[in-house]
């Protein structure tokens, strides 16, 4: 397991933890970031990550990023 900012661009994987505060797994949620989904890197800046999760298009921050495990 990886934190989700450390994945490259162009790389995929499936979502096994959410960690965080309660109100920061929720917000993840809410944006489809759930254990078991798929998720793709597309763009990386300064940390920050643009990623395909459910068919759209997703920007994080790098700390919300640090959040998921995959």
């Amino acid at each position: 397991m990886m934190p989700l900012v450390m994945m490259g661009i162009g790389g995929s994987g499936t979502i096994r933890k959410v960690g965080g505060s309660d109100e920061t797994r929720r917000f993840l949620g809410n944006l489809g970031f759930v254990a078991g989904t798929k998720v793709t890197v597309l763009s990386e800046i300064g940390g920050n990550v643009i990623v395909n999760i459910k068919d759209s298009r997703v920007a994080l921050n790098a700390d919300m990023a640090r959040h998921i495990m995959v």
